[in-house]
């Protein structure tokens, strides 16, 4: 989800046949039922790999959820709620006393990017909004790194 900074329902859809691990892209069907192509980081394959080969093999897909990327312990296609309660668990055993959710790793993939450069128009494309207000929404910056930006870019604040 914080790869490639997908909804809780874009997870849960995830089909095998959409997944071009090969070069680096997923698709995703978003909401109002449009498709996007979204890059997917090293680190996100190769544990769609393992999952793939040690852990998917194992289970009985149930009929119907042979496309299914991730699936229950009975072979079924997992729930939003099943998604929230495992990360919940999953924060929980981390030792993090924040309240996470599956929206905030929505959030940190977008707030990441352009903390890192990369340009509102682009991280729109990747989150599917259909307008950039929606995606200023999710990039509100700290002031210390603000500052720190006009301190390295800003010819008035330069020493």
């Amino acid at each position: 989800m914080y790869s490639c900074g997908l909804r809780v329902s874009e997870l849960v859809n995830l089909k095998i046949s959409n997944l071009y691990l090969d070069v680096g892209f997923i698709k995703v069907l978003g909401k109002g039922d449009k498709e996007r192509l979204i890059p997917i980081g090293r680190s996100a394959i190769k544990y769609i790999g393992i999952y793939r080969k040690n852990i998917r093999v194992h289970i009985t897909v149930k009929p119907g959820n042979d496309d299914i990327l991730f699936l229950n312990r009975r072979g079924g296609q997992l729930s939003r709620v099943m998604i929230f309660l495992m990360l919940k668990d999953l924060v929980q055993k981390a030792g993090i006393r924040k309240n996470i959710s599956p929206h905030t790793l929505r959030h940190s993939f977008a707030t990441h990017l352009v903390e890192g450069g990369a340009d509102l128009r682009s991280v729109q494309e990747m989150l599917g909004h259909e307008s950039i207000t929606t995606t200023e929404i999710y990039t509100h910056l700290d002031r210390e790194f603000l500052r720190k930006t006009l301190h390295q870019f800003h010819p008035a604040f330069k020493p």
